[in-house]
């Protein structure tokens, strides 16, 4: 009899399923890239990290460096800017210095610089400190004996015018000793004559009062000074007319001269005279004029080193009855 319900045959395998297999394999495979990514990014961040660590670390090594090397600089400008006037002394510091400034800078001045360039340009730097340690002991000596050389100076300049006080004192009062000796030593005139002459044709002279005989005044007195040196020295005599007028014959050698108390004035004669020190000394003047002599007193001013050192008058007369 057939039937529709299957009979169970007990010879039939029944089929397995793989499935839950498969799935469990894609699940550890996925488990296993999700632990590899993650494991990788792990890595791939503690690479990072130290990558930026090292760069901090260059960064910050280059900051320190430029720091240093700022407030070298500054240190140089300090020594070399407070003292010009030594700059050539130190010429020879100033190119190494110089060199050392351009070696550091175009470490600093890269971008990318290796810490092996930072390292030799720590050095560098450490090497120009040096220098300027040296430079600046240099400068502190130079200074010193720059303030020594200054005080010797101010000290000498102090001598140099205190002696020019001295001597300017010491001027002055050989100048006013000079001016006293000088005046000391004027002459004195004494025994002073005014004598009018006739000179005869046979040559014989006699003296007259009448004007319209005299041909000539002899005028004689002595000179004498206790101080005066011995030489040659000029008396000045100076005669006034009758009508008041100085008497004054450029031909026959009148002039003029400089008087301490009157200024500039006209002299008739001059008369350079031999003296012998704390001797009288007599002097004689013969003045003979082109011209007629006036009736009248005729004024007789002697005259030694701008001073007036004598005087005295002479009267002429008429002559005759109808003079």
């Amino acid at each position: 009899m057939s039937t529709n319900y299957p009979s169970a045959t007990p010879n039939q395998t029944p089929r397995k399923d793989f499935r839950g297999l498969i799935i469990g394999l894609l699940v550890v495979g996925l488990l296993g890239t999700w632990g590899y990514v993650l494991y990788n990014n792990n890595k791939q961040d503690q690479v990072h990290q130290t990558d930026q660590q090292q760069i901090a670390k260059v960064t910050d090594e280059k900051g320190d460096l430029q720091r240093n090397f700022d407030a070298t600089l500054v240190r140089l400008d300090s020594i070399t800017g407070n003292n010009n006037d030594l700059t050539t002394k130190l010429k020879s510091s100033n190119s190494e210095i110089s060199r050392l400034k351009t070696e550091i800078r175009g470490i600093l001045n890269k971008r990318n610089a290796t810490a092996a360039e930072l390292k030799h340009a720590k050095e560098l730097i450490d090497e120009l400190n040096q220098k300027l340690s040296n430079l600046e002991e240099e400068v502190a000596r130079l200074t010193n004996e720059n303030q020594t050389l200054t005080t010797e100076k101010t000290q000498l300049t102090q001598e140099k015018e205190k002696l020019t006080t001295d001597l300017q004192s010491t001027t002055t009062a050989k100048q006013e000793l000079e001016k006293k000796v000088d005046v000391a030593s004027t002459l004195n005139a004494s025994n002073i004559n005014i004598r009018p002459v006739d000179e005869k044709k046979n040559g014989k002279e006699s003296e007259t009062t009448k004007a319209k005989k005299v041909d000539k005044l002899v005028i004689s007195f002595n000179v004498d000074n206790r101080i005066a040196q011995t030489g040659q020295t000029d008396v000045y005599v100076c005669i006034t007319s009758p009508d008041g007028k100085a008497v004054s014959v450029p031909a026959l050698g009148s002039g003029t001269f400089t008087t301490r108390d009157e200024g500039d004035k006209v002299y008739t004669a001059k008369k350079t005279v031999d003296i012998e020190s704390g001797k009288p000394t007599a002097v004689s003047i013969d003045w003979k004029q082109n011209s007629n002599f006036q009736k009248g007193n005729y004024k007789i001013e002697i005259y030694h080193n701008g001073f007036k050192i004598g005087e005295g008058t002479r009267e002429l007369k008429k002559g005759g009855l109808f003079g």
